[in-house]
């Protein structure tokens, strides 16, 4: 009985000590301590058994805020095995985030299909399918991006650039000799100072980092800058705070971030700061963006009315540089999860999101700019941009070649860094497709060869027809092509195009005839002719009349659907006439008909010989004094075109 009272007074005690450290490590998580939380909450749990959902979602975010998501993934798992597809949209999405953290991306898959397809929400699973197959898509192809790390990078955070002229301005935790003050408790560094740096223009290189605008910045954050087109006036983030000095908080006792503005004087020194009218000390707002035209402020915030967590807004700036009211870009870009420092250039919207389908953590999407604040799908930019980190705050510059953004992997330094990215043209490629049947039968001809060359010839691709006469080729956008279709024993077509300049359009209809050699040739033994019908001429001439060249074009049309066809031509009459009457008469038409066939185009060196032989070589027994029918006569008189090589 002792010993059992032993144990009971064991477990009590270690409940209440876990207990104890729950309540201290709530404490610390209220107040944004997150590293001290974390510990207090794997030491409580350890002793706890089966604790709450709302303590293991403190547990996991402590991690998770700070990084630690394969640490967080043990407690949101606990969480899922508990909730299930009941577990809500956010948490779900930070769960499926750290186990991507872990590299486990078919257990991410397996869940997330699982949770959808328990919620039943159509729409939801398309656009997952939808990503996915993107994602899919774009691990086969090669990367459009290289990029490396800076030297500039600190082992405290650095992030967040923005062009400014031919320098770049960024955020930075690097200033040490702040140790002595107080450190943001999130992270346990230093808050966040603005930095200028001068940009190498060969290598993106960062140098000569200096503080900018030092004399505004406050004992919190100032970070994540942008500036107008003309650069007289800069937008970035901070804390709110009281006169420079006295965080303001709102009636949760929570220290919100705001935007704000002033203008920038050319000795570098900034005037009077104002609040956006969005501002309020009830939620935050954060990394804005002006545009190319500078025009519209795009930016980040959880005010209330989004698609959960952070969203992507936009207000548009007047000519006198008044800034209206937020417009939230909607859930085509926003999600249940985070989307922030969006960036926009030449029409396209770059953000990161964690709520979009992944490689792990925040990624870095791209969104067309249609019409009036319409966007496309988001397109995931891939490796080596995206890791399974977060990676965040890019930004490109207007001729679309190279840039900057921000990443937490584990190559750089610590924490956040900034990496330098060039960009290779993005592929563009149009599709021709078409069919090829035989120009006599209209029936398809398969296995027929198309191949595709610029207009020096040089071969680009080629194709076969399948049993439908049909192909279909890719080439590179915006050139002219030389397209030829081609088969053994049939002529060779071809066609010039001019491609467009649309990545995946197609060209139709690109159809070819092909004439079969054989649909134009008469064999008797191991003799081929050019088939053609008698070819008449005038009483005692040769000159070629209208009736003759119809047949004698069917010559022409031969030898030049085949360029390598070579013939002899040879001329009989019937044994009418005196023979040395007929043999010059048949060769003086043998030579008419040569020459109307070379006439036409055809060169002369592919005739061999143009010989009349009278009435030598005929093809009955209407011979001299032999009487005949006129039937048996004129089949006396022909004109033979007799291949000799093809």
């Amino acid at each position: 009985m002792k010993k059992l009272l032993t144990i009971v007074m064991c477990l009590v005690v270690a409940l209440t000590t876990a207990q104890t450290k729950i309540k201290r490590a709530d404490k610390f998580y209220k107040g944004y301590s997150f590293s001290e939380a974390a510990k207090l909450y794997d030491e409580a749990l350890a002793d706890k058994p089966n604790p709450g959902a709302e303590t293991l979602m403190k547990a996991g975010d402590s991690h998770y805020n700070i990084g630690q998501k394969r640490e967080a993934l043990k407690y949101y798992q606990m969480l899922y095995d508990i909730q299930g597809s009941t577990m809500p949209q956010d948490y779900f999405i930070k769960y499926t985030e750290s186990i991507k953290a872990s590299l486990d991306y078919a257990k991410a898959d397996k869940v997330t299909r699982e949770y959808l397809s328990a919620k039943g929400d159509n729409s939801l699973m398309a656009k997952y399918a939808l990503q996915k197959k993107q994602m899919d898509s774009l691990a086969k192809e090669k990367p459009l991006y290289t990029i490396k790390t800076l030297d500039v990078n600190s082992n405290k955070s650095d992030f967040g650039t923005a062009f400014y002229g031919q320098k770049i301005v960024y955020a930075s935790a690097k200033d040490t000799t702040k140790y002595d003050q107080k450190l943001y408790n999130w992270n346990q560094q230093p808050f966040l100072d603005l930095y200028v740096a001068e940009r190498n223009v060969n290598d993106g290189t960062l140098l000569n980092v200096q503080p900018f605008l030092s004399d505004a910045m406050t004992k919190y954050h100032d970070a994540t800058a942008a500036f107008s087109p003309d650069l007289k006036t800069v937008y970035y983030t901070r804390n709110i705070v009281k006169n420079n000095k006295k965080l303001v908080n709102d009636k949760t006792g929570t220290n919100q971030f705001k935007i704000v503005r002033g203008t920038v004087s050319e000795d570098g020194k900034l005037g009077k700061l104002e609040d956006m009218q969005f501002n309020d000390n009830a939620y935050s707002t954060g990394h804005p963006a002006v545009s190319n035209d500078g025009k519209w402020l795009f930016f980040a915030s959880d005010m209330p009315g989004g698609q959960g967590g952070s969203d992507i807004y936009v207000a548009e700036i007047d000519a006198a540089g008044t800034v209206g009211p937020a417009k939230n870009l909607g859930p085509m870009v926003n999600t249940p999860g985070e989307e922030m420092f969006p960036f926009l250039s030449n029409g396209m919207l770059y953000f990161a999101s964690d709520g979009h389908f992944g490689w792990g953590g925040l990624d870095i999407y791209e969104s067309k700019m249609t019409g009036a604040m319409n966007f496309s799908e988001p397109r995931n930019l891939g490796a080596p941009i995206n890791s399974n980190k977060d990676d965040f705050a890019l930004i490109v510059d207007p001729t679309d070649k190279f840039g900057y953004f921000s990443s937490n992997r584990e190559m750089g330094k610590g924490d956040d860094d900034i990496y330098y990215f060039t960009k290779a043209p993005v592929p563009c490629d149009e599709l021709i497709s078409g069919k090829v049947t035989n120009a006599k039968s209209k029936l398809p001809i398969g296995e027929a060869t198309v191949s595709v060359t610029d207009m020096m010839d040089t071969p680009i691709t080629s194709a076969t027809t399948d049993a439908n006469g049909d192909y279909v080729v890719t080439v590179p956008c915006g050139k002219k092509y030389k397209i030829a279709a081609t088969k053994a024993n049939h002529s060779r077509e071809e066609k010039q195009l001019e491609i467009g300049k649309k990545n995946g359009n197609q060209t139709k209809d690109v159809n070819f005839e092909l004439t079969n050699y054989d649909d134009l040739i008469t064999k008797k033994g191991d003799v081929e002719k050019i088939t053609v019908n008698p070819i008449y001429f005038e009483y005692d001439k040769w000159n070629i009349t209208a009736l003759a060249e119809v047949e004698l074009d069917k010559v022409v049309f031969a030898m030049t659907k085949f360029p390598n066809l070579k013939i002899k031509i040879e001329s009989h009459t019937d044994s009418r006439g005196k023979d040395a009457y007929n043999m010059k008469l048949s060769d003086n038409r043998a030579k008419s008909t040569r020459d109307y066939i070379i006439s036409k185009g055809i060169d002369a060196s592919r005739i061999e010989s143009a010989i009349g032989y009278g009435e030598s070589r005929l093809t009955n027994r209407c011979k001299n004094g032999v009487k005949c029918s006129e039937a048996e006569h004129l089949a006396n008189r022909r004109s033979d075109f007799i291949v000799i090589d093809k």
